[in-house]
């Protein structure tokens, strides 16, 4: 069944987009791209660039052929005999209903339309979709070259047989994919994240701790298990030879304490100064393609690492 997806349409040429172009071309697709804005030619051909050391590494290959990478003039070249069509416009509805709908109109009926959204629910934008039970949502993790998470979310009229299609397919571009049980706005991951997020803004916004403080803490500490172990596996250890019935037992009055703060505090121009000027002195001068290239071979070595030690 995945063995058909050959040819694949890229609509949006971001972070995320140009990050799925080059795992689909390290992956010996051939991709069509369409983005409005002409400059993103550029900055894809940037990126398969600063990126070809990482790639060439993390999958094996001598290189990246070019030739699989067509840049289209309008949706309609671009969908037109794709196998799947991986949409990343930015993350707003109405935007993204427009373009799906113009997508749907001119792709094959049978063609897998997945978003590129981070916490959109799929039953709204498909909506605006011509035969919605091939829309989904797949949302992938920057870098989207190297890290396999990709959140697969059905919608009310999307069919077991096109998330299950998607599910295998992205697993043979070396993904894992998660199909959600039902679909939630923000999804999983970034739930997760957002709420570490939120009670990060409350620390710095009350002076209890810098944006380096925050990143050292989980760094050097949680952080260091979580690639392996995630959450809910590490607590389990903490309970001992009970396990999480006396985690459970020990830390769950901790719930009722005020430990967090998760509605959000108001991104005030003050707080935003504070997280830009700390971030900027975290990056001590290294710009954001030395920081990119630096992450990318951490992330690599790290996979390695995890997979060595994971628990099968």
């Amino acid at each position: 069944m995945t063995a058909s997806i050959k040819r694949i349409a890229v609509i949006g040429t971001g972070v995320i987009g140009s990050g799925w172009i080059i795992r689909f071309l390290a992956n010996k697709k051939t991709v069509y791209v369409f983005d409005p804005n002409k400059e993103q030619k550029k900055f894809v051909l940037n990126e398969i660039t600063r990126t070809q050391r990482s790639v060439k590494k993390f999958y094996k290959i001598n290189s990246i052929n070019r030739k699989n990478l067509i840049f289209a003039k309008s949706i309609e070249e671009a969908v037109k005999d794709a196998d799947l069509i991986q949409e990343n416009v930015p993350e707003n509805e109405s935007i993204k209903m427009k373009v799906v709908r113009e997508i749907s109109k001119h792709g094959n009926k049978k063609t897998i339309i997945a978003s590129s959204s981070s916490g959109l629910l799929p039953s709204n934008i498909q909506t605006a979709c011509k035969n919605p039970e091939r829309f989904i949502i797949a949302h992938p993790f920057n870098p989207v070259y190297i890290l396999p998470l990709v959140e697969l979310v059905k919608g009310k009229k999307t069919t077991n047989l096109y998330i299950k299609k998607a599910s295998k397919f992205y697993q043979s571009i070396g993904m894992y994919p998660l199909i959600l049980k039902k679909e939630i706005a923000g999804y999983l991951s970034d739930r997760l994240q957002e709420s570490m997020w939120r009670e990060a803004l409350h620390i710095i916004n009350e002076n209890y701790a810098s944006t380096e403080d925050l990143d050292e803490a989980i760094i050097h500490g949680p952080g260091l298990r979580w690639p392996l172990m995630g959450s809910f596996l590490s607590f389990h250890l903490a309970g001992g030879k009970m396990g999480m019935k006396h985690m459970l037992e020990q830390f769950g009055p901790a719930l009722k304490l005020p430990w967090t703060k998760l509605k959000a505090p108001k991104l005030t121009k003050q707080l935003s100064n504070k997280i830009i000027q700390g971030t900027k002195k975290q990056s001590k001068g290294k710009s954001i393609k030395h920081l990119a290239n630096m992450r990318d071979n951490f992330l690599i070595d790290l996979l390695k690492l995890k997979n060595k030690y994971r628990i099968k």
